[in-house]
């Protein structure tokens, strides 16, 4: 067998060739949803949830992160614990010159 600090061809671990952020699912959601990233590269990545208005209601990934695959859980309330009213949502991410926005319903 292999140390434990080697991988056979089989079990390397996947690395994304381009950045990505998924669509969120359940899509509408009540209660929590999930939202998937892909990072080619590690870097400083930061995930926000905004309202219609762009102001920043959550924090959900926010500091260094490794290249792969990730997934967050985002339950529908702000930074400050609260549920957030039903409606439409956008969540962003910025890692390294990579930005994208998608966006997300919140049904109660």
């Amino acid at each position: 067998p292999l140390p434990p600090d080697q991988f056979s061809q089989e079990e390397k671990p996947r690395i994304p060739a381009a950045f990505n952020l998924s669509q969120n699912y359940p899509n509408p959601f009540n209660p929590e949803t999930v939202i998937e990233y892909q990072l080619p590269e590690a870097g400083r990545v930061s995930l926000k949830i905004y309202d219609l208005m762009g102001r920043e209601v959550r924090t959900l990934v926010q500091g260094e992160q490794p290249a792969g695959y990730h997934r967050v859980k985002w339950d529908g309330r702000n930074d400050q614990g609260q549920k957030l009213n039903s409606g439409l949502y956008l969540y962003r991410i910025h890692a390294g010159s990579f930005v994208q926005t998608r966006k997300v319903v919140l049904l109660k």
